[in-house]
């Protein structure tokens, strides 16, 4: 299928997509016709009575969320409150919901993405498919004042206060169709509805912004050893991203002058020591994301860079003042 979402953000449309803008429409209509559903009270909505922030897309595809997601929490944190993060937990196939995610969580059961989160935030954390029911018991459980959700703009059976939605700055919104013809999860007008819209990656005098910095390469075996990553320019490395949007990462390296062979997986793949068994003991770098599911069979020559995201300081006092508002509200 990767001419498909190759060729939504193509310069030149591919003449396939012809035949798929019918089915688009139809999605479209779908989307439109189920969120006002719930707006009107035809479907159930879960109300917490704590706010809910969600962090989202209207894309498929990796815009930037897990990163976001980590510094809402922190500044929510350092703000005094006492945060509980939810997700879907996607790849995860637990036993039972919900499951609550702590640094030593196995990813194969709560997914890759809440087991980052949970270390690097130090906050409760929860997932389920039923997005209230996690919610539910980190309120009852950890006491949480507030409540994050990982990705969930379009899971409108959960209510929220706050939406903030991540752009990619490098592919935006491709050809600006729904899927299947194009990469939107809504309509492009669904934006207008948000409270806050950020643009990773590049500037944009109508979105807040946020840029992903790189930290020190961070050896997967031994998770003391950490080196700067230009320590690999003189060699030749293999690249391994199972991302959303892989080629974001692989040109994050070129950047830093490294002469990459790039491995492109699925988003979430489910790494086995065979993938990455490349005959050779050149350097393989990848993502932390990917680095998790490879902790069990790593090697020495196995490493990950982390990334931290930097984001306009305006938005974080804007959102402390729309939480302070809900709060004198309540």
């Amino acid at each position: 299928m990767n001419w498909l979402t190759d060729s939504w953000y193509a310069s030149k449309p591919h003449w396939r997509l012809i035949f798929l803008i019918p089915l688009s429409l139809i999605y479209r209509l779908i989307t439109v016709l189920r969120r006002l559903a719930y707006n009107i009270g035809l479907f159930k909505q879960t109300t917490l009575p704590v706010p809910v922030i969600i962090v989202g897309n209207i894309t498929v595809g990796g815009t930037g969320k897990t990163p976001a997601v980590i510094w809402l929490a922190n500044v929510l944190t350092q703000a005094g409150y006492t945060p509980g993060i939810i997700s879907r937990g996607y790849g995860g196939q637990a036993d039972h919901y919900p499951q609550e995610v702590t640094p030593d969580s196995d990813p194969a059961v709560v997914g890759d993405e809440p087991v980052i989160i949970s270390q690097q935030t130090g906050c409760v954390m929860a997932v389920s498919p039923k997005r209230a029911e996690a919610a539910q018991y980190l309120i009852q459980q950890h006491h949480c004042d507030v409540i994050i959700s990982d990705d969930g703009l379009q899971h409108y059976a959960l209510g929220r206060d706050i939406e903030i939605v991540i752009i990619d700055g490098q592919r935006l919104f491709g050809n600006r169709h729904c899927l299947p013809a194009g990469p939107l999860r809504e309509p492009l007008s669904r934006l207008k509805k948000v409270d806050f819209t950020i643009l990773n990656g590049s500037h944009n005098q109508h979105y807040y912004v946020m840029s992903l910095e790189p930290g020190l390469a961070i050896n997967i075996a031994d998770n003391t050893r950490q080196q700067a990553v230009i320590a690999f320019e003189q060699q030749p490395i293999h690249a391994i991203a199972g991302i959303g949007n892989p080629d974001r990462f692989f040109n994050t390296l070129r950047q830093q002058n490294l002469t990459i062979t790039p491995h492109y997986f699925a988003d979430h793949h489910g790494f086995q020591a065979s993938d990455i068994d490349f005959k050779d003991n050149k350097p393989i770098i990848m993502t932390e994301k990917d680095a998790i599911k490879c902790r069990d069979f790593a090697t020495d020559n196995m490493w990950y860079i982390p990334v931290k995201a930097r984001i306009d300081k305006h938005l974080e006092q804007h959102i402390l003042t729309k939480l302070a508002g809900y709060q004198s509200n309540g």
